[in-house]
């Protein structure tokens, strides 16, 4: 028997699919159909590590099972290739970005098909694509006519040295993530599309999806939906008024001080009242430096200083209270200020103790004591008002609505959700189709105009102004306008990369439509995505952000449903060897060509599907992939097995097809590989078996090791690709039996299987292995020195 070659099987069959095309999905076929999506990669200049692949490999096993079980499954891809890492490789290499796109995507492409990974190739986009631009473009401008899409001056994380804003997650330290400089808050013109207004349905209708409920947290907690009160407090001396949230309106009387961010409007207003005013601008220039994750972060030393010569009165009890800048408080959450009841929040609590600052109890637990508890942390749960005039004696939970009543309040429910932030002073990304005009203001690019192209321009460095690059292309730049046919200019702001990847999912459906976005027909079929598995990096912003473009299209009437996705799952990091990040920098990136030259695009598959639970970050470990390649070359040697002879495998066969099968849907894949290993050394463990035998075992394995199973399968005597056969079926009576097989080895090797009871006990099971007629050819002449039974999984045998 020839040895298992995967260099010559997997290029055969490789070959053999480009051809075939045999993972091409059939828009409006009589099956039942499966979206299946991975996140599109970006494709970086580094080209793919073991860590990108591991969500490919993982969701393509899924597709292949469910294309065996008789489903249209549309497994596409395509790549997110706009960005500010394309942007920055090419000004540090001089090569275009239009080229370094070219030769990333090229090598993405040729890596991921030397993984045998079945996509769709035929439905392959490119965010950097005019043809796909286009419509996001066109997207763009039907949130404009649906006042959406608006223009403001807000501000931004500026890097000195790139040039360039930062979202806040660019930033740590005050420092740019990117190249280590400073960096400092500009107020800067930009776009912003209105995603607060579809705060209330992006968390409600999480209700009607498929998510696990990880992910919902995070959607529910970005949203950051509170229900409460609006209250007003008037500052002493002084007409202006400061207007807190506060969900808890029931311990108002208790507010002892109250809190402005230090951007709050009102601090410039007030001060010439303010005596202190020179340190409230240092503290104001302090935080400037900070990111709102830093500014924001739990558990963080409380800081602040107190506006001096100002006062606010309490309008529960007339009390006067002083005012203090907090860097923890941000202008963008709420109303930017907060009245700080210090006995009934643990930040107020904390924040009052280091300031010496009074902390009043106003809901007591023990009531109608006469006193309450000292207080070692602030008090959240529930009890009666005391100190509270009238409302004394009350149930706190009652209480609320009567307080925010007596006060000339209002009920309220608010979002910590801001405004998205649209703008982007780059070059890499699609222009924003938006003429400048002194007389008519911002005008659209009429919709026939579309593609607005990105200009091949030489010099992309960033500018000192902090406008785009874009402004150098004065050709381009220098347009008339739609309305009124006098000069203008065009917007040289770009989109941000998450622009692109909002809405790839529709145009998969349709991906050479040059008519639409994707046809209604087409939309119709294949929207939602089923199943939609991704990074956790990636489950609160993108995902965000692609339910609102959503929700907006079908309010438009262009797709078919008010949800993306039916269903949401994330996959765990490989983390290099040793657990750390897999980075350049450091040296320890694993490129998966390496591994597929040294053992297999199926050894490669197999190892990342077996290394541990899919869910969860794992250390990579080229020793251990060692022991899959074993298994292919053990179940490659089955082969010579293969007779007429039927051995009964019963209970044990119909148990790997609905564990294998299950674990699949459950992404339990280690688990799965782990009862096709099993099942391969009950094979072993019998000098021979059916041809049909064997052919369970291949088509069970197909989806994780494609090339090696349509290898084995073609030498077995089929003339047809494995890829045609039906998923097998099991008997469910099999499986719900008092008995299992367990394998047995001696001195580490498995060289047989025994039926055991569930429940049996220790001694007999190892009396049942010892006496096993296979283990007996094993251990004969031989000293037993040691038997161990590892409760319905092995009994290990050592001899001398």
């Amino acid at each position: 028997m020839e040895k298992y070659n995967h260099k010559k099987i997997e290029k055969k069959w490789q070959k053999r699919w480009e051809i075939d095309e045999p993972y091409k999905a059939e828009d409006f076929s009589e099956k039942e159909k499966s979206y299946l999506l991975i996140e599109f990669p970006y494709p970086s200049g580094d080209g793919l590590h073991v860590g990108h692949s591991r969500p490919y490999i993982g969701m393509d096993v899924i597709a292949r099972k469910r294309r065996a079980e008789g489903k249209n499954v549309l497994y596409p891809i395509g790549w997110d290739a706009f960005g500010l890492p394309t942007e920055n490789y090419a000004l540090k290499t001089g090569i275009h970005p239009k080229e370094v796109t070219k030769k990333n995507t090229d090598t993405f492409r040729k890596q991921i098909k030397s993984l045998g990974i079945s996509f769709d190739w035929s439905r392959e986009i490119n965010t950097t694509d005019p043809k796909y631009y286009k419509w996001t473009q066109w997207i763009f401008l039907q949130l404009i006519k649906k006042g959406l899409a608006y223009k403001a001056s807000v501000a931004i994380n500026w890097c000195l040295s790139c040039k360039i804003g930062l979202a806040n997650e660019e930033v740590i330290g005050g420092r740019c993530e990117r190249c280590g400089g400073e960096t400092e808050k500009r107020q800067k013109e930009q776009w912003m599309l209105a995603i607060r207004k579809y705060a209330e349905r992006l968390d409600k209708d999480l209700d009607d999806v498929d998510y696990i409920e990880s992910i919902k947290i995070q959607q529910r907690n970005w949203i950051g939906k509170s229900n409460g009160a609006e209250i007003e407090f008037r500052i002493k001396n002084n007409k202006s008024r400061i207007k807190v949230f506060t969900t808890r309106p029931d311990t108002l009387f208790g507010s002892t001080y109250m809190i402005l961010a230090p951007e709050h409007k009102l601090v410039q207003e007030l001060k010439s009242q303010i005596s202190n005013f020179g340190e409230i601008e240092k503290y104001i220039d302090d935080t400037k430096k900070k990111t709102e994750i830093e500014r924001t972060a739990e558990g963080k030393e409380k800081t602040g200083v107190e506006l001096k010569g100002v006062k606010a009165i309490n309008p529960a009890n007339k009390e006067e209270i002083p005012i203090y800048i907090a860097d923890y408080v941000m202008v963008g959450y709420g109303t930017g200020a907060i009245m700080a009841v210090p006995a009934h929040d643990q930040r107020d609590f904390e924040f009052a103790k280091k300031f010496d600052l009074p902390i009043k109890m106003v809901v007591c637990p023990h009531y109608p004591a006469p006193t309450c508890p000292v207080l070692d942390e602030a008090y959240t749960n529930e009890g009666h008002l005391v100190v509270s005039g009238e409302f004394d004696g009350m149930e706190n939970d009652e209480a609320g609505g009567k307080i925010t009543k007596f006060v000339g309040g209002e009920m309220k429910t608010t979002y910590k959700l801001r405004d998205w932030v649209f703008s982007r002073q780059r070059y890499w990304g699609e222009p924003i189709p938006i003429i400048h005009c002194d007389k008519c203001g911002f005008v659209a690019v009429p919709e026939e105009c579309l593609p607005v192209e990105l200009p091949d321009i030489k010099d992309y460095k960033p500018t000192d102004s902090g406008e785009s690059p874009l402004v150098k292309a004065e050709e381009w730049v220098n347009v008339k306008c739609p309305k009124c046919n006098r000069a203008g200019k065009r917007e040289t702001d770009v989109m941000p990369n998450w622009a692109g990847s909002s809405w790839y999912y529709l145009r998969y459906t349709d991906s050479n439509n040059d008519k639409a976005f994707a046809d209604e027909k087409n939309l119709k079929y294949w929207i939602p995505v089923d199943w939609y598995n991704g990074g956790m990096e990636h489950t609160t912003l993108h995902l965000l952000y692609s339910r609102f473009w959503h929700k907006f299209l079908y309010d438009i009437k262009v797709v078919p449903t008010h949800e993306p996705y039916q269903k949401r799952t994330s996959h765990g990091l490989i983390l290099a060897e040793g657990g750390e990040k897999m980075s350049k920098s450091k040296g320890n990136v694993i490129n998966p060509d390496e591994i597929v030259e040294i053992f297999g695009a199926d050894a490669l598959r197999m190892y990342e599907m077996f290394m541990g639970p899919f869910d969860q970050a794992i250390a990579w470990s080229t020793d251990n992939i060692v022991g899959v390649r074993r298994f292919l070359e053990k179940v490659w040697r089955l082969q010579e097995k293969v007779s007429d002879n039927k051995f009964d495998f019963n209970i044990l066969l119909d148990g790997a097809i609905k564990k294998v099968g299950d674990d699949i849907e459950a992404m339990k894949f280690n688990t799965a590989v782990s009862s096709l290993m099993i099942l391969a050394n009950a094979y072993d463990a019998h000098k021979n078996f059916s041809k049909e035998n064997y052919s369970i075992l291949l088509i069970l394995l197909a989806p994780f090791a494609p090339h090696v199973a349509e290898e084995l399968w073609e030498k077995i005597g089929n003339k047809s690709s494995i890829l045609k056969e039906k998923w097998p079926e099991y008997d469910i009576s099999k499986t719900i039996v008092d008995k299992v097989q367990i394998a047995v080895q001696v001195n580490g090797k498995v060289r047989a299987t025994v039926g055991i009871l569930v429940d049996e006990d220790e001694e007999s099971v190892k009396e049942k292995a010892i006496s096993n007629d296979n283990v007996k050819k094993w251990t004969e002449d031989k000293e037993i020195k040691k038997v161990m039974y590892f409760k319905g999984k092995i009994v290990s045998i050592v001899t001398n």
